[in-house]
């Protein structure tokens, strides 16, 4: 897929938006995607339609203007739009969104009676490699390794290679691991001399003081509902390691290189986790797949034992923060 050129009456670039208006890590997971399309339209206007709330993460990611579709029935007008990436799901809503902008090219999967001309979509597909194939289809080299963003700079001072980040929560009941479990690892990893740092958002605060109460751990030390998204993104960049069920925590994790244990439930690490080949991140699971947006916890997530998590965290080699902070500066570029 080539370039087009400038519009000779308005003498601006051509426009490309990416659309991806769906949770924290379903952004994160679409970061090599959207690299690669930066780099293969360096000269178009570039634009992420995604929610608001992700501006902070935009900006990490880097070469693109955000475009807020967040409770919007339709997408905004892009004048002169050249190329539009549906990297939001496999249609036809989304399709359909997209084409009523008129672009002169769409790069979609395939939707019977809304797109025709994409690759098929690959149900037990990981959602990084989704994207990249779906890129590579048209010719755009995609690679599933680069998942980094930019670090900003810890303004708060809350990382350090000792901090221990606990985040309990997930976006369904059925993967988040019980407190009371999460207390124990807290007690446990402050017995190793180690701060520990409670996340997660406003409505996870009263869990997360809980952990906090029950893991001995002072309530200054819960930060649930207090850090903005790029503070979020500093701490856990600089932080010496995360525990956390299948979240977008876990995707901030890998896309910092900050080492981490990821717990997983009703869904395979082979579809959302981080990537196998990475000893700094390790995924817990014991084969059990069930409903990811079940009202309870799930069983195969229920088997994952304290002592697993106290041991996967053992594991996990250390890093100083800024090492590896300046190694996602450097990938993300």
């Amino acid at each position: 897929m080539s370039s087009g050129p400038t519009d000779p009456f308005s003498g601006r670039p051509p426009a490309l938006v990416a659309l991806r208006a769906a949770g924290l890590g379903d952004l994160l997971t679409a970061v090599p995607a959207l690299h690669a399309l930066r780099d293969a339209f360096p000269k178009h206007r570039r634009y992420l339609a995604t929610s608001a709330s992700y501006a902070p993460l935009v900006e990490l990611i880097g070469g693109y203007e955000l475009l807020d579709v967040a409770g919007r029935s339709q997408l905004p007008d892009i004048e002169d739009l050249d190329v539009a990436v549906n990297l939001h799901g496999s249609g036809p809503q989304s399709h359909r969104a997209l084409l009523a902008l008129h672009p002169r090219a769409l790069v979609a999967f395939a939707s019977p009676g809304a797109f025709d001309n994409g690759p098929p979509w690959q149900r037990d597909e990981h959602e990084v490699h989704r994207w990249c194939r779906l890129l590579d289809n048209v010719g755009i080299a995609a690679d599933p390794t680069r998942l980094g963003i930019k670090v900003p700079l810890d303004d708060r001072r809350l990382g350090g290679d000792d901090v221990t980040i606990v985040h309990p929560g997930a976006a369904s009941p059925a993967r988040r691991w019980p407190p009371d479990r999460f207390a124990a690892v807290c007690r446990a990893e402050r017995a190793l001399g180690r701060r520990v740092l409670i996340t997660g958002t406003k409505s996870e605060l009263r869990a997360a003081r809980r952990v906090a109460i029950d893991g001995g751990v002072s309530r200054d030390a819960v930060l649930a509902g207090t850090l903005p998204l790029r503070e979020l993104v500093a701490l856990i960049g600089r932080a010496g390691r995360v525990v956390c069920g299948d979240s977008g925590i876990a995707h901030l994790a890998t896309a910092t290189g900050t080492p981490s244990v990821v717990l997983f439930g009703p869904t395979s690490p082979a579809c959302w986790g981080p990537p196998a080949d990475r000893p700094q991140h390790v995924s817990l699971w014991t084969g059990h797949r069930g409903d990811p947006h079940g009202m309870h916890c799930d069983p195969g997530l229920l088997e994952l034992t304290v002592d697993d998590v106290c041991s996967a965290l053992a594991q996990l080699p250390c890093r100083p923060w800024h090492a590896g902070a300046d190694l996602m500066r450097r990938s993300a570029s």
